[in-house]
Formats: C-alpha cells, sequence, structure tokens
C-alpha cells in the first residue's frame, strides 16, 4: 500500500475517497503537518498503490490493512480522519481496535447499506464500466456530478472528468468495480458505532448527493457525538470548502487528543 508520511507529533490516518487518491488531501495536510505526524495511504487500486489483492472481500479486510500499516510504522495510538469510503473503513479500524484508535472524524459517509433502489443503480454502473473497460458520458458527467457540486471550481471539475477518462480497461476491472462492489455492496454495519470508544466527530456536505445530511445525522445520533454541516459542499466537502473543513479537524483533534 502506497502512502506518505510527513510531519512530526500525534499521527493521524487520512482515508480518501473512492475513485480518488491521498492528493484529495493536500489543503489539509500542509496545515496537519505542523502539529502532527500525517499518514495518507492510497486505497487498493488507486494513486500508487497496487491492485486490490485477492484476499480483501470487505471494508473491514480494509480496516485491517490500515491497521497493519500502522503497525508497519511502528505507530500504537493514532487519530483516524476519513471521508466517504475512507470513513467507512475508519469507523470499522476504530471499532476493531479501540486501544489504537484515539479519536475518529467522518466526513461524508454512512455504516448503514444503500437502499435496494440505490444499490442496483450502483452494480448497474459497475457492470457497465467493467463491460466497457472505460467510463465514458454520460455516465462520466453523472459521476462527477455525485462528486462535486456547484460549489466546485470548473478546474476540480475538469480533474476529476480527466483522471476518470484517463483509467484504463485493467485497473477498472482489477480494482476500481470490485472496490465499488464493496463500497455498495455492504451490509448494514451501523452496529460497529456502539462500540466505539474514542472521541468522534460526524460531518457532512449540505450538497452532498449520495450521502445526505440525514446518513451523517443519524449515525452522530448513534454515536452521540456532535455533527457538523459544511456549508457550500458537496460529496468532496474537503476540497469544495477547505478552509472550513482544516479548522473542523484542528479544532477537533486538538480538543480529542491531549498533549
Amino acid at each position: 500500500m502506497a502512502f506518505t508520511d510527513t510531519g512530526k507529533g500525534f499521527p493521524v490516518l487520512l482515508g480518501h475517497s473512492y475513485l480518488f487518491d491521498n492528493k484529495m488531501w493536500t489543503p489539509q495536510i500542509s496545515a496537519l503537518t505542523t502539529k502532527y505526524r500525517v499518514i495518507a495511504p492510497d486505497l487498493w487500486g488507486h494513486g500508487a498503490s497496487p491492485s486490490l489483492p485477492s484476499r480483501v472481500e470487505s471494508l473491514s479486510d480494509l480496516a485491517a490493512d490500515h491497521l497493519n500499516l500502522m503497525t508497519y510504522l511502528g505507530i500504537t495510538e493514532f487519530a483516524v480522519v476519513g471521508l466517504s469510503v475512507g470513513g467507512m473503513w475508519g469507523a470499522e479500524l476504530a471499532a476493531l481496535a479501540p486501544d489504537r484508535v484515539r479519536a475518529l472524524m467522518l466526513f461524508d459517509t454512512f455504516l448503514g447499506s444503500e437502499t435496494t433502489e440505490a444499490q442496483a443503480q450502483y452494480f448497474h454502473m459497475l457492470n457497465a464500466v467493467e463491460k466497457a473497460g472505460a467510463i465514458t458520458s454520460p455516465l462520466l458527467d453523472y459521476i462527477v456530478s455525485q462528486f462535486y457540486s456547484a460549489s466546485a471550481s470548473a478546474d476540480q471539475v475538469t480533474a476529476l472528468t480527466s483522471y476518470l477518462s484517463s483509467l484504463g480497461a485493467q485497473q477498472l476491472r482489477d480494482s476500481i468495480v470490485p472496490v465499488g462492489k464493496m463500497i455498495f455492496g455492504r451490509a448494514d454495519r451501523m452496529h460497529i458505532l456502539d462500540s466505539i470508544q474514542c472521541p468522534t466527530h460526524v460531518a457532512t456536505g449540505e450538497r452532498d448527493l449520495p450521502r445526505p445530511l440525514s446518513e451523517g445525522k443519524a449515525m452522530a445520533e448513534r454515536l452521540a457525538c456532535e455533527f457538523t454541516t459544511i456549508p457550500q459542499a458537496g460529496h468532496i466537502s474537503n476540497r469544495e470548502n477547505p478552509a472550513f473543513v482544516t479548522t473542523l479537524i484542528l479544532d477537533f483533534l486538538s480538543s480529542a487528543i491531549a498533549d
């Protein structure tokens, strides 16, 4: 698993969204590294990481891989900040290793299962991508619109469109499609929130389409933690309103982790 390891201080593990890589967190990393050691891995089949291993079949497997990464780095205790699928495996990790995860932030994510209708739609799209060996319009335009709202800059939309268009058939079939089916075919995992013991904060972009505010609020209620609506932001909220998200992370970590 490819990763960057920058800064000094209490370790913070970052989890990026599906179809992005660790560079998604660039605006936050520059601020976090002034106080924290930041570990930012690339999900299997994303960024510089190799293809999804055949043994990885669930979000809990992804959580175990990230825990193994921290063990490999000799890091005993750490915080987790995850967005979208990064939040899904991040919550799994907090439940898996309560003695090691000291704080948890969940952005634009949901531990419940997809509705029957939504799952059918996602699998139809993934099957189409697998068959074609490419992401092309009009599906390409639809996917981009799910990640970025009208608040996003033209550069952000263009960069994501270009990246998704460049994905090759082998990468799509070996990693992107199976990771997608792992995410969107997940079972309801809301119950694991009951076993998370560390300080937690949930936040969702006010314009997030795939993960609406109601889902984030439901998780915060289950966790009995604070919920924040991120203004002028869609699913990739940390890129659409980076200053707000960066401040939110820094304030939460400062209060959740004792020096």
